[in-house]
């Protein structure tokens, strides 16, 4: 799925100056820890968190995810942005709780990682 069609299913906004709109996604990550991320992400997939801070650009670039979806409609502070176009990690705004824009996303296609059992 494009990246342009995710941003419209989950009516988003795009926060950041620079995205590839027509970038394939094939999973979607959700967490708010970023240990979580780090543990779990696969490369080239799209963050869905709630957490606004620039830790997030870094763990994201860390984990090779490709952009950065916030929830709840939260507008990440300047040094947020501001890393994220240095990055070059595109960031969006939905109004959609965590919960809705996973369900958006899977209903729409995209899968979650897989993660091995313990």
């Amino acid at each position: 799925m494009k990246f342009r069609e995710i941003i419209a299913i989950v009516k988003g906004e795009l926060i950041t100056k620079i995205a590839k709109l027509d970038m394939d996604v094939t999973h979607i990550s959700a967490a708010d820890l970023m240990s979580d991320v780090l543990a779990f992400a696969e490369p080239e997939s799209i963050l869905l968190t709630g957490l606004c801070n620039p830790q997030v650009v870094c763990t994201a670039e860390m984990a090779d995810i490709v952009a950065i979806i916030f929830v709840r409609d939260k507008k990440p502070p300047p040094e947020t942005i501001s890393l994220a176009e240095e990055e070059r990690i595109p960031l969006v705004s939905t109004p959609y709780s965590m919960f809705e824009a996973c369900g958006c996303l899977y209903q729409a296609g995209l899968r979650d990682i897989h993660i091995p059992d313990e």
